[in-house]
């Protein structure tokens, strides 16, 4: 399959790419298929599903030949199958107003899981299985159905680099939403930072798993989210609604620390229990590296 070159595609990054490309995003349940440790190849064999009949060739075993046919069209005919089915992985990516956050004018959460996202495509694309994408707030957004094949990559990365940001946050309901949208089990990989309330965002992302769905989540935060590092008084702005409060951060930096832990360990316990693979990627990480660590220990694990 022709895919477009790296070089000319602004959300992918050429020699992150270069060190990611030869591990395995490889689906931990079976998705319309089977996978076993690493992805196999796509091509058809004998051995799974009845897929079409081929004219019999010398060296075939004969096996396979179908009799009914031959007695119909006076012609030797093989039943080919196939042996899996190719990988349907969906990337959904949240684009409400927070995701818009950076500190001191560095990459923004959205900015940074774009190019997550730009490198799941391309991954996904390069083992020749199908990669859609999927955009949220307070709702589905957009949505581009996977497919194989030339070009089908230039048109996600058009819809990535056309994203904006904007839009409260509707998680949970966002999610309901998706696992009654997406019919076929598949891989869902979620980027978002999931601010919304945790119960209600594990029922969604339970709600998908209930469809067979293999869930993935990359909760994207940026290091002052996690850390709370200011110290003078200012201007607080909520992201999805505009408001805005004056405050002393040093007064409640040890309340936000402790609600944030609980917050995290809710939506990380609530994950591993309903079987759903969850990271935090923090942007000062280079997405490259969390990556290609995460797709290294999920190669391991599964």
């Amino acid at each position: 399959m022709a895919i477009a070159s790296p070089t000319q595609l602004k959300y992918l990054d050429p020699e992150a790419l270069a060190r990611l490309k030869n591990l395995s995003l490889a689906a931990r349940l079976v998705v319309e298929g089977f996978f076993a440790g690493m992805h196999k190849s796509p091509h058809r064999g004998f051995s799974v599903e009845f897929a079409e009949h081929r004219e019999y060739t010398p060296g075939v075993d004969p096996r396979h030949i179908d009799w009914k046919v031959f007695g119909r069209r006076d012609k030797l005919y093989v039943k080919q199958y196939e042996e899996e089915t190719s990988l349907r992985c969906y990337i959904v990516l949240d684009k409400s107003n927070s995701m818009a956050y950076s500190h001191s004018g560095g990459m923004s959460k959205l900015e940074y899981a774009n190019y997550l996202a730009a490198s799941l495509a391309y991954l996904v694309a390069f083992q020749h299985d199908a990669v859609g994408l999927i955009t949220l707030d307070d709702g589905i957004r957009d949505m581009v159905p996977p497919r194989q094949g030339p070009g089908h990559l230039k048109v996600l990365m058009d819809h990535l680099e056309a994203i904006e940001p904007g839009g409260e946050t509707s998680l949970a309901g966002s999610f309901h939403q998706l696992a009654e949208t997406i019919k076929r089990r598949s891989v869902v990989v979620i980027i978002s930072d999931l601010f919304d309330d945790p119960d209600e965002i594990l029922s969604g992302l339970q709600h998908l798993r209930h469809r067979k769905h293999d869930v993935i989540v990359f909760q994207t935060l940026d290091p002052d989210e996690l850390t709370f590092p200011f110290d003078d008084v200012s201007r607080i702005e909520d992201m999805e609604t505009g408001r805005e409060i004056t405050s002393d951060p040093r007064a409640f930096r040890a309340s936000y620390l402790e609600e944030l832990e609980r917050f995290l360990d809710t939506l990380r316990e609530g994950c591993l229990g309903s079987h759903i693979d969850y990271s935090v990627a923090e942007t000062g990480t280079p997405f490259d590296q969390f990556l290609g660590a995460y797709l290294a220990r999920r190669q391991q694990m599964y």
